[in-house]
């Protein structure tokens, strides 16, 4: 029998970056079920599995807007010449069987995320900016497009569906998948404890000390100052340690302004995730906008209890004491993480069976559409 061809449509070829790092191990996965892929993008920054063939569009332009017209145009290009049995799209498409939606529709993005910054002129000329600029009109055109489109849709929580017909109303009523993300759980699990005393060990941590962790390359999105602010309500002994992010120049001086400067730490990129989360007390992430953090599902894994804001898609996995509504609100924040640390931590967190999430159900979804 003839084997099937499906193309994957992701600008970025990596294993690093959530959707990157997922479009690999989906690529990984369809040529283990016997499938012929393709993956089309604009670069290739990492070696493709075997069996999987790139086909590399390029990104040309002279600003952004431009850059993402060409992939898009030359990605549909690509698409055609290949005539594949399916084609499964992770991001900007004109054309597609399956699409995942991994981000959200701008116009949610836009109201929620404007949030993390204090109102006034500076918050009001960046919204204006977003508006005007030719690439966020070319975004909200595909967007269209797509949401008006008969293909399958896949949205990465609830939250991100609820986001999507909400900015697109003729998608009420429409069947959409929902598939939560799912971190590799041979890597991300309880370490134990000679290893927890000995990532801790590393950072000068005592028995007495607490220590609160988050993961962002977006401090002001994911709530940091915040955090910082909520920690400077919380006992000497609890410290905090933020991956990923560049420039905290800003931040360290809120830290320094609020004296706890000798208490946060800011790591750049992490390595060894594993240990980041295992050396934690308790991970909060009070994000103001988040599709479906990795992050906070791998801490998960990892048995660290989890803080986050209501507009992650990932919180669905938490109990309600441990959502908060405002990020803002770091008075109630510091609250939280007080309780939940004085709470037994309990038995470790296990995904659900009732709740599809991971690469399984695309492969099933696969199954099902190619027959």
């Amino acid at each position: 029998m003839k084997m099937k061809r499906i193309a994957l449509i992701l600008p970025r070829f990596s294993r690093y970056g959530g959707v990157e790092r997922f479009g690999y191990n989906l690529s990984v996965a369809l040529t283990d079920a016997g499938y012929s892929v393709d993956f089309i993008c604009a670069r290739a920054e990492d070696e493709p599995p075997q069996g999987v063939n790139i086909i590399n569009v390029g990104r040309y332009g002279f600003c952004r807007a431009g850059k993402l017209l060409w992939f898009v145009l030359a990605a549909e290009k690509a698409r055609r010449k290949g005539n594949y049995d399916l084609t499964i799209s992770l991001g900007k498409s004109l054309n597609q069987d399956i699409l995942r939606i991994g981000g959200g529709p701008l116009e949610s993005f836009w109201a929620l995320s404007q949030r993390a910054w204090p109102a006034g002129l500076a918050r009001s000329f960046k919204m204006f900016r977003r508006r005007i600029a030719l690439v966020n009109m070319l975004i909200k055109y595909i967007e269209r497009r797509q949401a008006a489109s008969d293909c399958r849709m896949v949205c990465v929580s609830n939250r991100v569906r609820d986001w999507m017909i909400d900015s697109h109303p003729l998608l009420a009523g429409r069947k959409i998948d929902i598939i939560y993300n799912k971190p590799d759980l041979s890597l991300f699990s309880p370490i134990d404890r000679e290893e927890r005393e000995l990532a801790r060990a590393k950072f000068s941590l005592t028995g007495d000390d607490i220590l609160i962790s988050t993961a962002t390359t977006n401090f002001a999105l994911k709530g940091v100052s915040f955090l910082i602010k909520a920690l400077a309500e919380l006992p000497e002994n609890y410290q905090l340690q933020v991956a990923g992010g560049r420039k905290p120049s800003k931040y360290i001086k809120l830290a320094e302004k609020l004296g706890v400067a000798e208490r946060v730490h800011f790591l750049g990129k992490v390595e060894d995730m594993p240990a980041f989360y295992g050396r934690s007390d308790i991970f909060v992430l009070p994000s103001f906008y988040d599709a479906c953090s990795n992050s906070v599902l791998e801490a998960l894994a990892c048995g660290v209890p989890v803080i986050s804001s209501r507009d992650n898609g990932s919180s669905y996995f938490l109990p309600g004491e441990q959502v908060i509504d405002d990020p803002s609100d770091y008075m109630k924040l510091a609250e939280m993480i007080i309780g939940t640390i004085l709470k037994d931590r309990g038995e470790q967190f296990e995904w659900p069976d009732d709740v599809p999430c991971g690469i399984e159900p695309y492969l099933e979804l696969v199954r099902d559409i190619l027959g």
